[in-house]
C-alpha cells in the first residue's frame, strides 16, 4: 500500500526538480537532466526579450516624470537621456565585456573581495537585485491592471478589482515558468514589435496635434518661464528632480543577465566569446537609443497635451499617460488595442525580470552553501519568487506610484555598483582616461542613489528587508548544511596514490595533523602520542594528513591531494580546502572507494569550549575537527559497516 502513496510524491518531486533552468549558462545541479546544447539568437531578437522590461516602462514613465517634474518633465527627461547614453550605456557595454556569461557587475565585484566580507557584500547586492527584479514583476503587473481597470469599456465593472487582477497576473506569470520557459524570445519579438509600432502611432498623432494647435507649446513655454525664470534655473531644477526619473534607467541589468542567449561567432570560445560580447553591446546600444527617442517624444506630448490634474492619483492619466492620449485622440477602439498591447508587454516584463532572478540567484546562493540544493532548480524558485511577489503586491496595495521608490532604489544601486566595478576594471587595465570617465559616472550615480534614498526612504527600507531576508535565510541554510559533504571531486597526484596503495596492503591509518614547524620532532612526537592514546601497536605505520584552510567562506570546491616525504621517513598528504573536517571526510571516502578498504583516521581532542569550537568551524573551517569529521561521514555514508573509522584520543 505504500507504493501508490509514494509514487505521486516521487513524480511531483521529479517534476519540481526537473532541470536547473531554461536559461542558458546555468550550472547544473544534482537532480538536473542534461541540457541540450544552447543555440544563440540574433542580438536584435534577444533585445526584444530584455526590451519587454525596458520598453514597457513607457507605460508609466511619462506619468511618473510628469508627477515628479511637472512642466519641466521634457527637460528632466533630456537629462535622463544624457545620463543614459553617456553614463549607463558605456558602463554596461564594459560590464558585457568583463562578464560575458550573464553574471553582471556582481561577479566583477565578487572577484575583488574574498572571505566572508566578499560573501556578505554579494548578498547585499543580491538583495538590491531582488528588489529590482521583484518590484519589476509587481509594479509591471500593477500597471497592467491599471490599464485594464481604467479602460472606458471596463472601468465600471473592474474599478475595485485592481488588487485581484494584479495578483492573477503575477500568478499567471508564475504558471508560465512552472510550465516551462525555454523559448520566450519569439513571444517577446511579437510583443515588442506591436507595442513600439502602436507607440509610434501615438507619438506621431500627438506631435501632429501639437503642431496644429501651436498655442499648447506657447502656453507651456510661458508657464515654464513664469515658474522658473530662465533656462539655467530650469536645468538646475531638472537636475534636482532627475533621481525621481531613475525608473527610465531600468533594463540594463536585465540586458546583461540575458547575455548568454546572444548568438556568438562560430569561433567563439567560453573563455573569449567575442561575438557574443559584440552582439550584446549592439543590443544595449540599440535599446538605449530607441528608448531615448521615445522618452523625449512621449514626455513632451504628454506634458503639453494632458491636463496636469489628470496625472495625479485618481486621474485618468495616472500610470497610463500614453493610453490616455490613445483614447483621447485615436478613439476608444484604438485605445483599447493600445491597452491590450500595454497590458501584454507589462505582464511579460515580469517574465524578463523573473528570468533575471533565475539567472542570478542560483549562480551564487547554492555555491555559497546559502541555499538548499533545490534552489538550483527552476520550479521551486519560481514558487518562492511568486509568493514573495504576492506579498509585495499586498503590501503596496498594487499601487504603481507607491512602488516607484523601491524600484528606483534597486535600479540605481545596481547601476552604481556596475559603474564602480568598471572603474576598478579600467584602473587595473591601466586605462587612465576610461578610469576618470567611469569615476565621474560612478559619482553621478552615487549622488542620484543617495538623493533617491533621502527623498524616498521606503525604497531602501524594502531593499533592506530583502537583504535581511536573504542574509538570514542564507546563514540558516549554511548552518543546516554545515555537516554536508561538499567536496565536488577528489584528485590525487602520483605520490599520494603511491602512499595509499602501499598502506592499503596492510591497514590504512591516517593521522590528522595541524602543521606547525613541520620539523622531525613534530612528526615523531605526534606518532608517539597517537600510539599511546589509542594503544596502537608499534609496528603499525601511518600517513599524515594536513589540511590548509584557504577561504573558509567558500562552500563547494574540488580537492587536490599532494603527497610528499618529509625528513626522509614521514609520508604526508597535503590538502587545501575551505573546511578541514569536510576535506578529511572526502579524502577518507575517496580512499575507501578506490581501494575497497576501510581507512582509519586518528585525532586529538580539541581543547576549549565546544560551542566556541563549533563557531570556529562554521565561520573559519576549523575548530572541533574530530566530531565534525565523524558527523560529515555519518551523513555521507549511512551504512555504518562501510563508514571510515574515526579515532579520538
Amino acid at each position: 500500500m505504500a507504493t501508490p502513496a509514494h509514487a505521486p510524491t516521487s513524480r511531483l518531486r521529479a517534476w519540481m526538480l526537473e532541470g536547473l533552468s531554461d536559461m542558458a549558462g546555468h550550472q547544473q545541479g544534482p537532480h538536473a537532466k542534461p541540457e541540450p546544447a544552447h543555440k544563440g539568437q540574433r542580438w536584435w531578437r534577444v533585445m526584444c526579450l530584455t526590451g519587454v522590461d525596458y520598453f514597457s516602462t513607457l507605460g508609466y514613465q511619462p506619468g511618473i516624470a510628469a508627477l515628479a517634474a511637472g512642466l519641466l518633465s521634457p527637460v528632466a527627461t533630456i537629462v535622463l537621456v544624457i545620463v543614459t547614453l553617456a553614463g549607463a550605456l558605456p558602463v554596461y557595454r564594459r560590464v558585457a565585456e568583463e562578464s560575458p556569461r550573464g553574471e553582471g557587475s556582481i561577479a566583477m565585484l565578487e572577484r575583488l573581495l574574498s572571505f566572508w566580507k566578499g560573501k556578505l557584500f554579494v548578498l547585499t547586492l543580491l538583495g538590491f537585485a531582488a528588489t529590482d527584479f521583484l518590484i519589476t514583476i509587481t509594479l509591471s503587473a500593477a500597471d497592467a491592471s491599471t490599464h485594464l481597470v481604467e479602460n472606458p469599456h471596463l472601468t465600471d465593472a473592474l474599478h475595485d478589482k485592481q488588487m485581484l487582477i494584479t495578483l492573477l497576473l503575477v500568478a499567471l506569470l508564475g504558471a508560465v515558468f512552472l510550465k516551462g520557459f525555454l523559448e520566450a524570445i519569439g513571444v517577446a519579438v511579437v510583443l515588442v514589435g506591436i507595442y513600439l509600432t502602436l507607440n509610434v502611432v501615438v507619438v506621431v498623432v500627438g506631435l501632429w496635434h501639437v503642431a496644429t494647435a501651436a498655442h499648447v507649446v506657447t502656453d507651456w513655454t510661458n508657464a515654464l518661464t513664469t515658474e522658473h525664470g530662465n533656462v539655467i534655473a530650469m536645468v538646475g531644477v531638472a537636475l534636482l528632480v532627475f533621481p525621481k526619473l531613475a525608473l527610465g534607467l531600468s533594463g540594463f541589468e536585465t540586458g546583461v543577465a540575458v547575455m548568454p542567449h546572444v548568438e556568438g561567432d562560430p569561433d567563439d570560445t567560453e573563455e573569449k566569446p567575442t561575438g557574443r560580447i559584440r552582439g550584446t553591446q549592439k543590443l544595449l546600444t540599440t535599446a538605449a537609443v530607441i528608448m531615448s527617442v521615445f522618452l523625449i517624444a512621449t514626455s513632451f506630448i504628454t506634458t503639453v497635451l494632458i491636463p496636469e490634474k489628470e496625472f495625479e492619483s485618481g486621474g485618468r492619466a495616472n500610470g497610463r499617460a500614453l493610453a490616455y492620449l490613445a483614447h483621447e485622440y485615436l478613439g476608444n477602439i484604438f485605445g483599447t488595442v493600445y491597452d491590450v498591447s500595454t497590458i501584454a508587454i507589462l505582464w511579460f516584463a515580469g517574465a524578463s525580470a523573473m528570468a533575471g532572478l533565475l539567472n542570478l540567484m542560483p549562480r551564487y546562493l547554492p555555491r555559497y552553501g546559502m541555499a538548499p540544493h533545490w534552489a538550483r532548480a527552476v520550479r521551486p524558485m519560481v514558487i518562492v519568487f511568486t509568493l514573495v511577489a504576492f506579498l509585495v503586491t499586498w503590501i503596496f496595495d498594487a499601487d504603481v506610484d507607491a512602488q516607484g521608490g523601491a524600484y528606483a532604489t534597486g535600479v540605481l544601486v545596481l547601476i552604481s555598483s556596475a559603474a564602480i566595478a568598471v572603474t576598478i576594471a579600467a584602473r587595473k587595465a591601466g586605462q587612465h582616461n576610461w578610469t576618470i570617465a567611469f569615476a565621474v559616472i560612478s559619482a553621478i550615480f552615487l549622488y542620484t542613489t543617495v538623493v533617491n534614498v533621502i527623498e524616498r526612504p521606503d525604497g531602501v527600507k524594502i531593499g533592506a528587508c530583502f537583504i535581511a531576508g536573504i542574509i538570514l535565510i542564507s546563514l540558516l541554510s549554511r548552518l543546516a548544511r554545515a555537516f554536508e559533504l561538499r567536496v565536488t571531486s577528489v584528485t590525487m597526484d602520483n605520490m599520494a596514490e603511491r602512499f595509499v596503495r602501499d598502506v592499503a596492503s596492510r591497514r590504512i591509518r591516517f593521522i590528522a595533523n595541524e602543521p606547525d614547524n613541520r620539523d622531525i620532532a613534530e612528526y615523531r612526537d605526534k606518532i608517539e602520542q597517537i600510539r599511546h592514546d589509542n594503544d596502537v601497536p608499534a609496528q603499525e605505520d601511518f600517513v599524515f594528513v594536513e589540511v590548509t584552510v584557504l577561504d573558509p567562506s567558500e562552500f563547494e570546491a574540488r580537492l587536490d591531494v599532494h603527497g610528499e616525504v618529509l625528513h626522509g621517513r614521514y609520508r604526508v598528504l597535503t590538502l587545501e580546502s575551505s573546511s578541514i573536517p569536510n576535506a578529511l571526510a572526502a579524502l577518507l571516502l575517496h580512499v575507501r572507494n578506490t581501494t575497497g578498504c576501510t581507512p582509519h583516521i586518528y585525532f586529538e581532542w580539541t581543547e576549549g569550549n565546544p560551542f566556541a569550537n563549533f563557531l570556529r568551524f562554521f565561520l573559519f573551517g576549523q575548530g572541533e575537527v574530530a566530531p565534525v569529521t565523524r558527523e560529515v561521514l555519518r551523513e555521507a555514508e549511512p551504512d555504518r559497516a562501510r563508514r571510515p573509522r574515526v579515532h579520538v584520543g
